[in-house]
């Protein structure tokens, strides 16, 4: 038996996983422990799971795998260090990162209580961009593709692509340290008054509701060269010449602001953090995808015309992009298409792995990532001393208890309370791995009405307005509802809704008519195909809304993190596995 323990360490969405003979058996992500958004560090938590999901001790572990090298890239960064003299802070926050990433085995061993010499795995550190295109493409179910990872910075490199074949992946081309599009995205995200890490998301949210009306403005930003590459104008970031703070260390990740004055002077006064959203903010959100979209376009019909291939694994912290994502098949000319739920840093981890189990012990594929339920689980009778625990504050709420273990009856019920309009709180089975909530820890609504997004933004997220609530739709109802017909699991591309469907399903039909579907199958997950499935029958509409099952932190992970978050909420029914938890009127 050959163990590989995944890290993405020392960086936001730190994570582990553990590859057992090649298989994938737990991955998480340290936020949904810790409790901290994005959390930075090592992934202590996440790597206890990990052992104990696989029934293993550290000290059995043969291989640790780091999304990380320090070493790659070093004549890069020597000759960019000697022509921009950047800040001492900026050379001290690399280096104190670098200086951690070289201790790992003591770390590991503090995480878990037990001596450095007792470790005797062997530790790897995996060029960043190379662990992204590895997490792609070797959990996909191709045997041959082209990847491409497009991302902020790790290792020195913003973009990298090139083709895997079998077992191997042969690197064709990077894009280096200063130029990225992530950091772009991320520059205008904070000028758009957007300042936590991981924002970008909400800017994406934000573009459809204005025009690019400053494309031209994005386009003295970002300019596309020969080769599918592409550089940025210098004078509007601050990053290549003052550095940008950058707080990774135990904690939520924090980065300091990534533009100049210059790019003030171009677009404007800064939206501040608190101030209205203009017309004007919401085309430059609108500018900024579309730039974004020219240049990622440009990236891949390089790609495209270099490899040959009609088939693509894309990845990165970019690769989370869902709207350019979802218009793949349209500007390009790749006809398939695999994106892990994990694309961003945290799915380095995985990708770190499956480097040292393909390339370095060269094992065959014998894995294929269909489904992103890796996290812990929890038995009935577990959650069952929850529920007694806070018995009388339940009883206290007006909140009635049953269990039900015929799962068709549960499921039926369920789908009758959300059919009536009511919010369900999901929590079922292992938690996701990656950002998106994909049926196992989820709120639940009826999609088909037009007030839902003000209900739940009432009742539980309290998040801006503009952001769209997803549709989780079964596999073989895909083609009635949207223009595109492919499996979309992980909740990763767009598709436009079909025009005569959008007045049925508004809850989920963003305001261009867009929807960010989750295709779900009887395979993949037993117990949510079978409440959409039961919702269908009891409107027709083989459609839920989907959001992820927490309040202003982390996904709930835990069925006491469900249990607090159903109390402190307006939520109507809590469906803890077995139990039906109903908050009386």
């Amino acid at each position: 038996m050959t163990t590989i323990l995944g890290l993405n360490a020392y960086h936001g969405d730190s994570s582990a996983c553990l590859v057992v003979d090649g298989k994938l058996v737990a991955a998480a992500e340290e936020e949904r422990f810790r409790r901290i958004k994005h959390w930075a560090g090592f992934p202590s938590e996440a790597v206890k799971y990990c052992l104990a999901a696989g029934n293993i001790s550290l000290d059995s572990i043969d291989h640790v795998a780091l999304n990380r090298n320090p070493s790659a890239n070093l004549l890069k960064k020597a000759l960019f260090a000697f022509s921009k003299r950047p800040s001492l802070a900026a050379i001290k926050d690399r280096l104190a990162n670098a200086a951690r990433v070289k201790d790992l085995r003591s770390e590991m061993a503090g995480a878990v209580g037990m001596k450095p010499e007792k470790i005797t795995a062997k530790i790897h550190n995996v060029e960043h961009h190379r662990a992204h295109l590895a997490s792609a493409f070797f959990v996909s179910p191709f045997d041959a593709a082209a990847v491409v990872s497009v991302d902020g910075f790790g290792d020195f490199v913003s973009t990298m692509w090139g083709v895997g074949n079998g077992n191997n992946i042969m690197v064709k081309d990077q894009v280096s340290f200063p130029h990225s599009l992530g950091l772009f995205y991320l520059a205008i995200t904070q000028y758009l008054g957007f300042m936590n890490y991981g924002d970008e998301y909400k800017v994406m949210g934000l573009a459809p509701y204005g025009e690019p009306t400053e494309l031209d403005k994005m386009r003295r930003i970002v300019h596309l060269t020969a080769g599918g590459r592409f550089e940025l104008n210098l004078d509007y970031f601050l990053h290549h010449s003052e550095g940008i703070s950058m707080v990774w260390e135990n904690g939520a990740p924090t980065m300091g602001r990534a533009y100049s004055d210059q790019l003030i002077a171009l677009l404007g006064p800064a939206r501040q953090k608190d101030e209205p959203l203009t017309q004007y903010h919401k085309n430059i959100a609108s500018s900024l995808q579309a730039m974004y979209e020219e240049a990622f376009f440009h990236i891949l019909a390089h790609v495209h015309r270099e490899t040959g291939s009609t088939t693509l694994c894309l990845a990165g912290g970019c690769g989370m992009n869902s709207v350019a994502n979802g218009k793949i098949f349209d500007r390009s000319s790749f006809k398939e298409l695999y994106i892990q739920s994990a694309a961003g840093d945290g799915g380095g981890a995985i990708g770190a792995a499956y480097v040292v189990w393909q390339q370095e012990l060269n094992n065959p594929r014998s894995f294929v990532m269909d489904h992103a339920y890796l996290g812990p689980e929890f038995s009935d009778v577990a959650i069952q001393e929850i529920l007694d625990g806070r018995k009388q504050e339940l009883s206290a709420g007006n909140c009635s208890i049953e269990k039900i273990t015929d799962e068709k009856e549960l499921c039926r019920r369920t789908a009758e309370h959300i059919a009536a309009g009511k919010v369900i709180g999901w929590f079922q089975g292992r938690m996701e791995w990656g950002p998106r909530a994909l049926g196992n820890r989820s709120i639940i609504c009826d999609p088909r009405r037009a007030d839902m997004q003000d209900i739940l933004n009432l009742k539980i997220k309290r998040r801006e307005s503009f952001r769209p609530f997803a549709p989780s739709i079964l596999r073989e109802a895909v083609p009635d509802w949207f223009e595109t017909d492919y499996d979309v699991p992980f909740m990763l591309q767009v598709y436009q809704i079909r025009q005569e469907k959008r007045g049925d399903i508004p809850a989920v039909t963003h305001v261009n008519g867009s929807g960010r579907l989750q295709t779900v199958t009887a395979s993949q997950n037993p117990r949510y195909y079978q409440l959409i499935r039961a919702f269908g029958a009891i409107t027709g509409v083989p459609i839920v809304l989907n959001t992820s099952f927490n309040e202003n932190e982390p996904v709930v992970c835990t069925p006491k993190e469900a249990l607090a978050c159903f109390l402190r909420t307006k939520m109507d029914v809590l469906v803890l596995g077995n139990w039906f938890v109903e908050r009386k009127v």
